[in-house]
Order: C-alpha cells, then sequence, then structure tokens
C-alpha cells in the first residue's frame, strides 16, 4: 500500500492454523476504480486488536470516497481501503490489552481522538483537534485510516465495543448508523409524548424515527416521497408526500397549527433545513443529521428563529452512544434486522454499490460480509 497513507504499519506475522498472513481487501485505486487483491494482515499495536470483519455496512459517503469526490481528504490517496460501519470478532490482542480478549464481538466506531486536545478533554473526540494527525493518536477508520471492507483490520480499544451473542454482526453492523441518530437526539432532547418530523425516510431516517419513539416522542410524521415514504409506514404515525403537498402546511395541520416539538433533517436536500425551522413550534429544537453536498446554502427565517427561539444542532458522528445503541438492540426495544434489505460477499461490491446507489429492490442498508455469512 502506498506510504502516503497515514494508517497503522502491517508488519507480517508468521502464519498460523486462526489467522493467515494475508486477506482478501477491497482496494480503491483511483476514482471510481477498485479491486478485491491480496493485502498483508495488519498485526494490532498497543491498546489495539485485530478483528475479523463479518458485516460492513455500506454509508451514504462511501459512493464519495469510491468516486474520489472528497480525494486529498476522504481518502488522503490511493491506494485506500473503505469502510466504517462494521462489526467483527476479535482475533488477537496487542499489548497493554485487557478489556478484550480473543473471541470477543464487537462492533466498531470510526472514529478515535488523540486523547488529549481540548475537544477530545471535552468527551467531543468526534471534532478532534488533532483530525488526521497520525503520529497523534488520532484515527478515522475508513476514512483517513483504512477501515473495514477487508477480511481483517486493526482497531484501538477506544473504538470498539461489545455486544452480545444474540445480536447478530448484520445488526451489530448498523451500530455506527443508529448511533448518529442517537448522538443527535442527545444533542436536541426528544420531548416526553410530544411529536417530531422526520425528514428523509433512508436509513438514518428510518431509525431516527424508531428510536424517537423509544425515547418518549408519542407521535412520529415522515416527510419524504415515494417510493421510499412508503418503507416509513411501520416506522411512522403519519406520512407526508412532498411531492404531492406542502410539508410545511400538512405538518402544522397535522399539530393543530403549533408544529412539532423537535424536527430532524436527514436528507442534506436544499430547501429541507428551511422546511425545518417553519414546521417547528415555538421553542422547538432541530437536529441536522443529513450532510448537504457543499454547493447547498441555506436561506432561512431569520427573524422567526429569533422570535421564536428555535434551537439548531449540527451533529457528526456518534461519539458516546454505541453502548446505549447496542443495550436497546439487545433488550429488542431498537430493532435494525429489518433494514438490512441486501447483503454481499466482498468480491460482490460493485453490484452491491450498484443496488445502494441507484437504491434497487426496494433496498435500505447493504452489508458487505468479508468473510461469508454468520453461520
Amino acid at each position: 500500500m502506498s506510504n502516503t497513507i497515514p494508517k497503522t504499519p502491517v508488519p507480517v506475522a508468521p502464519e498460523t492454523p486462526r489467522i493467515p498472513i494475508m486477506m482478501d481487501a477491497l482496494v480503491l485505486t483511483g476514482p471510481s476504480a477498485f479491486e478485491v487483491r491480496k493485502e498483508p494482515v495488519p498485526i494490532p499495536g498497543p491498546d489495539e486488536v485485530l478483528c475479523k470483519i463479518r458485516g460492513v455496512a455500506i454509508c451514504g459517503s462511501d459512493p464519495e470516497i469510491v468516486r474520489g469526490d472528497l480525494i486529498g481528504y476522504w481518502p488522503p490517496a490511493f491506494p485506500f481501503i473503505a469502510g466504517h460501519e462494521w462489526s467483527g470478532e476479535i482475533v488477537a490482542v496487542g499489548r497493554d490489552v485487557s478489556t478484550f480478549k480473543v473471541g470477543d464481538r464487537v462492533a466498531g466506531e470510526a472514529h478515535k481522538g488523540c486523547g488529549f486536545c481540548t475537544r477530545c478533554l471535552e468527551g467531543r473526540y468526534n471534532l478532534c483537534q488533532n483530525y488526521a494527525k497520525h503520529e497523534t493518536g488520532h484515527r478515522h477508520y475508513g476514512f483517513i485510516n483504512n477501515g473495514a471492507y477487508a477480511q481483517y483490520n486493526a482497531y484501538s480499544i477506544k473504538a470498539i465495543k461489545h455486544i452480545p451473542d444474540h445480536v447478530s454482526f448484520r445488526e451489530a453492523a448498523l451500530v455506527d448508523t443508529a448511533g448518529v441518530t442517537a448522538h443527535s437526539m442527545d444533542q436536541t432532547g426528544i420531548t416526553m409524548g410530544g411529536t417530531v418530523a422526520v425528514i428523509g425516510p433512508g436509513p438514518i431516517g428510518m431509525i431516527a424515527m424508531r428510536l424517537a419513539r423509544v425515547l418518549g416522542a408519542a407521535k412520529v410524521i415522515a416527510v419524504g416521497r415515494n417510493p421510499r415514504l412508503e418503507s416509513a409506514k411501520g416506522s411512522a404515525d403519519a406520512l407526508v408526500d412532498f411531492s404531492k403537498h406542502d410539508p410545511v402546511e400538512m405538518v402544522r395541520a397535522m399539530t393543530g397549527g403549533a408544529g412539532v416539538d423537535e424536527v430532524f433533517e436527514c436528507s442534506g436536500a436544499k430547501g429541507t433545513f428551511n422546511q425545518a425551522v417553519r414546521m417547528v413550534r415555538r421553542g422547538g429544537r432541530i437536529g441536522l443529521l443529513g450532510v448537504p453536498k457543499k454547493d447547498v446554502i441555506e436561506e432561512l427565517p431569520f427573524a422567526y428563529m429569533v422570535a421564536n427561539e428555535i434551537s439548531v444542532y449540527g451533529s457528526k458522528a456518534n461519539p458516546h452512544v454505541s453502548e446505549r445503541i447496542i443495550s436497546l438492540i439487545s433488550s429488542g426495544k431498537l430493532v435494525l434486522k429489518d433494514l438490512v434489505t441486501h447483503c454481499f460477499p466482498l468480491e460482490e461490491f460493485g453490484t452491491a454499490l450498484e443496488t445502494f446507489v441507484g437504491r434497487k429492490d426496494s433496498v435500505m442498508k447493504v452489508v458487505i460480509e468479508p468473510n461469508g455469512p454468520e453461520v
């Protein structure tokens, strides 16, 4: 692999019956160019573990990385191994690891902060001030450090969480996705017995609808358009098709004109931020989860926001939420397994990506299984 990519060195160890010397990995070789080829299996360093990747979900950011839209940033250079929504099992531990052992089932996070900058000391390691400075200990797996589209990868113990045996690897690959919604709801709060609107019924939006109810919302309104809006029937109490109706008028009408308590914008489309502001009640809160393209600039009703004390929260990644998400999945309170609609082996990544991007066959989440399906 190219030395231009900041990553943990990959020395070659003697082959054992459990851990091979080489592995299959999906390597991005250039913009929109990739291949499955043999790469050395990484060796975990201090406070790291080697994980056998059992499931890795395609994220909405992955197509941008594959296309090279953000080359020089995500990833820093080619060749590169992407993938950050993953689950697996530990097959080796590095020096000073005492809280994990071989055989543990785990789910991963993408972010691992340096641990000593101001933001990390505040607990906001997703905003680490030493971002991309490998020498400080910062890691962003699948974005600037090699990720999970491979049979194995090494991870800091700060970026993994235990999962119980009865939670499948496919479900656990969605812990990262669900964590993004949980972090946003930590910031905004959920009004007990209140009403929530979710704009964008994609994977993040679908989980937001379900998690809002788990956290106490009495009514959930989904805003989108078919065919994905149809998929929200089991997760929302009411559906608003913006291609047929003015979404602000419809949401206002459904709340007796008052507006909803919280809005979660999960699409990143132009105009939806403005709609969110206008459909929330006085003193209401807005969580921004959708990632807009760089050229999207919103016009907002400034005076309305000030006069009505509308709070807006940007949201990035999923700090400090994975264990709670795993607990909710484990208890059956948060159901994610039905959102995994398609699974593919690593060598069929091209078909998997095409299915995800093209929204084929009523796709929601696509999971790649680099080591085959769970038995």
